[in-house]
């Protein structure tokens, strides 16, 4: 069979999986993903083998740490992705919910409502617990999934493959709800961008040479996830203690999150009280500082750092050099935070908080399918309402159109 004869037949099941699932009850597909979390419970075992099968691999083929560290599923990941499926049972569902009603004079009803896309291909690198998050979400919200994961995690994305399939089976669900390709090299992935009329959306989680080789092959849309160039500004005025202290958690804490803090900007005015605690942060905590590295994604502990004369320097340099992801600014001065938040073009801004908030389940969302620096039809992280689109119900008793 070929490439694109396997990818058209999984398409297909996905399609006549997502009719039955539009149909489910929120008390059927939360009890479906109690089931998943029960079955990744019981296999946690080999789940731990095929994934520390995967790691041994990455390491000899020379992966780099930052995607290494991406790919393994320690103890506290595995629990917070079991987790996370259980938090998404318990988060509303938004499937069915009227978002506006209206009747107008003609003497019609109007209800927008939300519903499923239907068919949702995900494509993703390294991280295994994607597999699972991305499963949780879709399930929750009545869509049918294909998910196609990265050489380097192979084992690892069959064996929760196989947990998720084994949950599904227990809940009495379609088992191709759930797919998952494991077709080598580029050709499954264009043919899942391609198959309209059976896939609805893509979303790629990966690289930004993942999501540009997506949407050049792409008939269906794809909501993107680009790059994560991440900011801090300090302000004039601002506490250096507290800037300090968010710097060492949106760099340090997880320096291979998309969310992680890439560049520092320095106000000026505060440059030679705070460059010396910086640099003395940096030796503590093993940051290497640059300052030619405008719009570098390092995924690493490096950091670019730049001297602004204001925030209004700032916001432009952000505009101009960032990804539109997440960036934030440390101030005491409440104009310029207003300013900051409403000119700075991404799609999470914050004040006097890590960048590293950004994530469906810090918004409260459960495990995310992706964030998005798209401003159509998702921005930002992306949960249950993000995996929906709506229609028009229209009632009325014999009314005619004048």
């Amino acid at each position: 069979m070929t490439v694109q004869e396997t990818i058209h037949g999984m398409a297909l099941r996905a399609r006549a999986a997502a009719g039955t699932l539009r149909k489910m009850t929120r008390e059927r597909k939360d009890a479906a993903l109690e089931a998943i979390a029960r079955a990744l419970e019981e296999d946690r075992a080999a789940i731990g083998e095929a994934n520390a099968q995967d790691v041994e691999a990455a390491k000899a083929s020379g992966l780099s740490p930052a995607m290494t560290d991406r790919l393994t599923l320690t103890d506290s990941r595995f629990k917070s992705m079991t987790e996370g499926v259980r938090h998404v049972a318990e988060l509303p569902d938004p499937v069915g919910e009227t978002i506006w009603e209206r009747t107008r004079p003609s003497g019609i009803k109007i209800r927008k409502v939300r519903e499923p896309f239907g068919v949702v291909a995900v494509v993703f690198e390294s991280r295994p617990n994607v597999f699972i998050d991305t499963a949780a979400l879709c399930l929750k919200t009545g869509n049918a999934i294909i998910l196609r994961g990265g050489k380097e995690a192979i084992r690892s994305n069959l064996a929760l493959a196989a947990a998720a399939r084994k949950g599904l089976a227990a809940a009495g669900f379609p088992g191709d709800a759930v797919q998952f390709v494991d077709l080598p090299g580029h050709e499954a992935v264009a043919e899942m961008v391609r198959a309209t009329g059976l896939v609805d959306v893509a979303i790629p989680r990966g690289g930004e040479r993942l999501i540009r080789a997506m949407c050049e092959a792409a008939l269906v849309p794809v909501l993107k996830h680009y790059k994560g160039v991440c900011h801090i500004y300090v302000d004039e005025g601002a506490d250096l203690d507290m800037a300090l202290a968010i710097l060492d958690n949106a760099k340090v804490q997880r320096p291979s999150a998309c969310n992680a803090a890439e560049c520092l900007l320095v106000n000026e005015k505060e440059a030679d009280a705070f460059m010396p605690m910086v640099r003395d942060w940096a030796a503590r905590r093993g940051v290497t500082l640059h300052d030619d590295g405008a719009g570098i994604e390092y995924l690493s502990l490096d950091l670019n750092v730049a001297t602004v004369k204001d925030a209004g320097e700032a916001v432009a340099y952000i505009n101009a050099n960032g990804s539109h992801h997440s960036d934030a600014i440390v101030t005491r001065d409440d104009a310029r935070a207003e300013t900051f938040l409403r000119d700075v073009d991404s799609a999470c801004v914050y004040r006097n908080a890590s960048t590293r908030f950004t994530d469906g389940a810090e918004f409260g969302m459960g495990a995310e399918i992706g964030i998005s620096t798209d401003k159509l039809h998702a921005r930002g992280p992306m949960g249950l309402e993000e995996l929906t689109t709506y229609k028009y119900t229209v009632t009325g008793d014999g009314a005619l159109r004048q």
